[in-house]
């Protein structure tokens, strides 16, 4: 009765090994460096702080995150799209807010490097970035 409950237990922390690496694989073209993940005093929420810096031309995959983005253009010009909007291209110093679970994509549309400060407040312990079909 015990080595099924042990099984269990394994399985599931090596699934959430594997939910976390693939949140955090790299695509071609777009480099994520992780900032800070701090748990908020809200029970269940966490704050996770990211730069991500994308080659001329490079796109995101069209993902959704478990809570709120604010997404903050460092460098360049980056169009997102967000389902059910049009598309809005933002420059060096602005700003746009994504609601939770609204699936999205960014895109560099200048012709050098464009980066991101991309600050999330999500549920804790839920893969950061969920990919949409």
């Amino acid at each position: 009765m015990r080595t099924p409950r042990i099984m269990a237990a394994a399985l599931l922390i090596v699934g959430s090994g594997l939910a976390l690496h693939g949140a955090k694989a790299q695509q071609a073209g777009i480099q994520r460096t992780d900032l800070v993940q701090r748990d908020l005093g809200v029970p269940g929420r966490e704050a996770v702080q990211v730069r991500v810096d994308f080659e001329p031309g490079a796109v995101s995959i069209k993902h959704s995150h478990p809570g709120e983005e604010v997404a903050y253009v460092l460098e360049g010009s980056l169009q997102y799209q967000l389902e059910g909007r049009a598309p809005v291209t933002l420059h060096a110093g602005e700003t746009l807010f994504i609601p939770a679970g609204v699936a999205h994509l960014a895109k560099n549309v200048g012709d050098g490097r464009a980066s991101e400060l991309a600050t999330y407040i999500v549920e804790k312990g839920t893969p950061l970035v969920v990919p949409v079909k």
